[in-house]
């Protein structure tokens, strides 16, 4: 027979471990839900591409729930995320980012925006990649109140791809090479 100091012991053991049981549980529904937040947000994490016999390089897109195009690409090789926009004239990227990239500032310039006038500086991108899609010698700004970390993907890059949309999809195609 247990000792009364045994019994005690057994007690706390036996709530120390329902209450990992109950940490574990949060920590596996947050991450669930962070995933299913960030799939909902960008359901082009890492797109799918394919380049056909001829050289056609292709990218398939799905619209996220507000209705735009979201996806993972990258900048001079480092992984950024895009939001297609094809009334942005050129790929608009935020000061932050832009300063992380290690992007050079050229001349200022006043652009036009939704938000009205702003300023902003010319940059050229080394490479852009979108899936299988790359294009070299980009055409940028970088905008200093631009929020957040997504890239605007204009015009200076679509300009050279075919884009096809059907329902949820955003289909880009590359028929010659960018690089």
């Amino acid at each position: 027979m247990p000792a009364d100091g045994d019994g005690a012991a057994v007690g706390r053991i036996g709530r120390w471990m329902m209450v990992a049981a109950w940490l574990a549980l949060l920590l596996l529904l947050t991450l669930f839900f962070s995933r299913y937040l960030e799939h909902r947000d960008n359901p082009n994490r890492d797109p799918a591409g394919s380049v056909t016999a001829g050289g056609v390089r292709q990218v398939v897109l799905l619209r996220n729930r507000a209705g735009h195009y979201v996806a993972d690409g990258s900048i001079n090789g480092s992984r950024v995320t895009f939001l297609l926009d094809t009334g942005a004239t050129d790929v608009a990227v935020p000061l932050a980012l832009a300063e992380r990239l290690g992007l050079p500032r050229g001349l200022p310039t006043i652009s036009r925006t939704a938000n009205g006038n702003v300023r902003t500086w010319s940059t050229r991108l080394d490479e852009v990649r979108l899936g299988p899609i790359r294009l070299r010698d980009v055409r940028a700004s970088i905008l200093p109140g631009m929020k957040g970390n997504e890239v605007l993907l204009g015009m200076s890059f679509l300009k050279h791809l075919e884009l096809v949309q059907r329902g949820r999809e955003l289909i880009l195609r590359q028929y010659r090479s960018g690089g």
